[in-house]
């Protein structure tokens, strides 16, 4: 059996004493839904040839440069609570090993972003948009897909940051300046617009690593709705979500499409008790 597929129904002991009263049903649709998810095309681990330990120094240089435009909020409960929620809900994905690293940022903008290697950021505007840790939950696991996707690193070998052999070019000429130069300010990088398959691929399985982390699994339709509430009141904070991803509308006619009825039954937990409120 696919190892992936082994991970993801071996980490389903807390959904299936949740839905215990649906019994063998629960336990089909889950594991047709992961089944389906794992066969789609781009599953592979590898893009292009490229080791992890490239992939890794390409976001470190990105999640360096992103801080240094936008620092860390200095809550040291908030970042390490962030972590916790992301790195239980990364440890469902296929790339549980990858040296996971999340945090809230200082920006008033409603917005998240990938970097490769695992690098992770939520806006203090967009966390406190959240009412509850699933929220938080969805939120992170659309930005994990965007990673084990490797959604960015194809706009960089697009862009021939990469070359098509999956080789770093600052690699060739052996210089860390190099890197800077060639990934530039990493922000810009994060922020551009990835393909609309790639948000709608990151939604679904924001949807599913979520379920299999014990949380509702509607805790990214929750925010997305919450995000088409606040464009009608104040479109500055969500401009630049708007101009890198689909409406929300289109993404949740999307994910409803996609998911159909296939969690209705299934509780997962909100957790609003354990949700961390940042101080304004």
């Amino acid at each position: 059996m696919n190892r992936a597929l082994v991970r993801w129904l071996t980490g389903l002991g807390l959904l299936l004493c949740l839905g215990a009263a649906h019994g063998f049903d629960l336990m089909q649709e889950l594991k047709k839904a992961a089944e389906q998810e794992l066969q789609k095309p781009g599953k592979s681990a590898g893009l292009g040839g490229y080791s992890e330990e490239e992939e890794i120094a390409i976001g470190r240089e990105i999640a360096g440069n992103l801080l240094g435009a936008a620092p860390l909020v200095k809550d040291r409960q908030l970042q390490k609570y962030v972590n916790n929620v992301g790195r239980w809900v990364a440890s469902q994905s296929e790339r549980p090993d990858l040296a996971w690293h999340f945090g809230v940022i200082e920006s008033k903008d409603i917005n998240a972003f990938a970097a490769p290697g695992g690098y992770i950021f939520v806006t203090r505007g967009l966390y406190q948009l959240l009412g509850n840790e699933a929220e938080l939950a969805g939120v992170l696991a659309h930005e994990i897909g965007h990673v084990i996707r490797k959604h960015h690193l194809k706009i960089l070998q697009q862009s021939q940051l990469v070359d098509l052999g999956g080789k770093l070019l600052a690699k060739q000429v052996g210089s860390d300046e190099k890197i800077h130069n060639l990934i530039g300010s990493g922000a810009e990088i994060v922020s551009r617009s990835l393909d609309k398959n790639a948000e709608f691929e990151a939604d679904r399985i924001a949807v599913v690593l979520a379920a299999r982390a014990g949380y509702d699994a509607f805790g990214l339709p929750e925010v997305l709705q919450e995000i088409g509430h606040s464009a009608a009141g104040d479109s500055g904070s969500v401009a630049l979500l708007f101009k890198t991803h689909p409406h929300p509308d289109e993404r949740l006619t999307k994910l409803g499409d996609a998911v159909g009825s296939r969690f209705d039954g299934l509780k997962g937990l909100t957790l609003d008790y354990r949700f961390y409120h940042l101080r304004p």
